[in-house]
């Protein structure tokens, strides 16, 4: 037997497996539950209220079925409305994923960021009071994309994605004088974890060069912070994969690369 810890990750869908993917890296130890609700896919077709009622009391199913050591909310949405809701409630640590804007306000040269989100995300006040607080002097562009995240959904799964609806998402965010590196948006925030599913062809069919932020990285250096010291001598412990709506996710060798080359149960 070993004490390994139990890690579980909490999306609308399939976006959270970016988020997966660097905690694994980061704590190979853990046990892994990955939870996708596509029963309420996608959450920006819901309410405030809708979401609060639906994943809280979810949340406590999901906790008394696992017993995880750890929550990651791995998704944009669930993070800016209910992650208080969840604290009040559980006791268990939780971990969200918010717009990564303090970082990219930091590290843009032409002070132009853009945040690529959601609809709802880009218009929540969690996000515009992160504005307020970090932009620094920069010029921030809010892009909500109606739908980008199922797009990313789809090509994960095997369906053929167009250039042309990728580009009519993206291209909002690019604002300011192409010819002129200084004076145009040189930062892009991914504020929904679905969209670096697609990172490849973003940076293809991005009209010029720009900084991509993506939250995985920190969330996963927080989990494994909250978590303390590796257990000595695991390489890898198990996974899961859970659909609400039950459905058996066909995914197969699409899954493995985000959970370690583990193949999820």
């Amino acid at each position: 037997m070993t004490n390994s810890p139990t890690i579980l990750v909490f999306d609308s869908g399939l976006g959270g497996l970016t988020v997966l993917r660097e905690v694994v890296a980061a704590r190979p130890d853990a046990h892994y539950v990955y939870v996708a609700d596509d029963a309420f896919f996608p959450y920006g077709h819901h309410s405030e209220d809708e979401i609060i009622a639906r994943v809280v009391p979810l949340m406590g199913e999901l906790i008394g079925t696992h017993d995880p050591d750890l929550v990651v909310i791995a998704c944009n949405t669930a993070s800016t409305l209910v992650l208080s809701h969840l604290r009040a409630v559980y006791s268990v640590p939780f971990v969200g994923t918010v717009p990564a804007i303090k970082p990219a306000c930091a590290h843009s040269k032409s002070r132009r960021v853009s945040v690529l989100g959601t609809k709802g995300t880009v218009k929540r006040e969690y996000t515009r009071a992160l504005i307020r607080d970090f932009a620094q002097g920069c010029e921030v562009t809010l892009v909500g994309s109606p739908e980008l995240a199922s797009l990313a959904e789809r090509a994960l799964g095997g369906d053929t994605i167009s250039d042309g609806a990728i580009l009519a998402e993206l291209s909002p965010c690019f604002v300011g004088d192409p010819a002129d590196a200084g004076a145009r948006t040189d930062t892009v925030v991914l504020a929904c974890t679905h969209y670096p599913l697609l990172l490849e062809r973003l940076t293809r069919l991005a009209p010029w060069p720009v900084d991509w932020i993506d939250p995985a990285p920190a969330i996963a250096r927080r989990v494994s912070d909250l978590l303390g010291s590796h257990i000595g001598g695991i390489v890898q412990s198990g996974a899961e994969m859970i659909f609400t709506s039950n459905r058996v996710h066909g995914l197969g060798a699409a899954l493995t690369p985000f959970f370690g080359g583990r193949v999820p149960a």
